[in-house]
């Protein structure tokens, strides 16, 4: 592939829902967690496969994934970005990464 057909890396964000695992590092007490993460990828199924491999490198349990797009793509939606997130996704394209923005513990009634 030449220079110029290269495809540009972009960043996506995705929903996961995780389950419990051994050292996961999640409260004791909790079923599962839901994390915004921003993942780096030339499409959104790339960015799905690098966040899966991080979360599973660090003894997490990804169950389900749900991506949201490219921040274009969320503003044409009617997304609200704020600039923490703007910053996030920054970094997550300068280290070519995955950031996860956000956890949230679930629990179970």
């Amino acid at each position: 592939m030449t220079p110029s057909n290269k495809k540009e890396q972009q960043i996506f964000t995705l929903i996961v829902e995780v389950g419990r695992s051994s050292n996961d590092g999640l409260p004791h007490n909790c079923s599962g967690a839901a994390l915004i993460c921003y993942s780096s990828g030339i499409d959104e199924a790339e960015a799905v496969r690098e966040t899966i491999n991080i979360l599973k490198l660090n003894e997490m349990s990804p169950l389900s994934i749900t991506g949201y797009g490219t921040v274009e793509e969320r503003i044409k939606e009617g997304h609200e970005i704020e600039e923490h997130e703007y910053e996030l996704m920054k970094k997550a394209k300068n280290d070519n990464s995955v950031v996860i923005a956000e956890i949230t513990p679930l629990f179970e009634k």
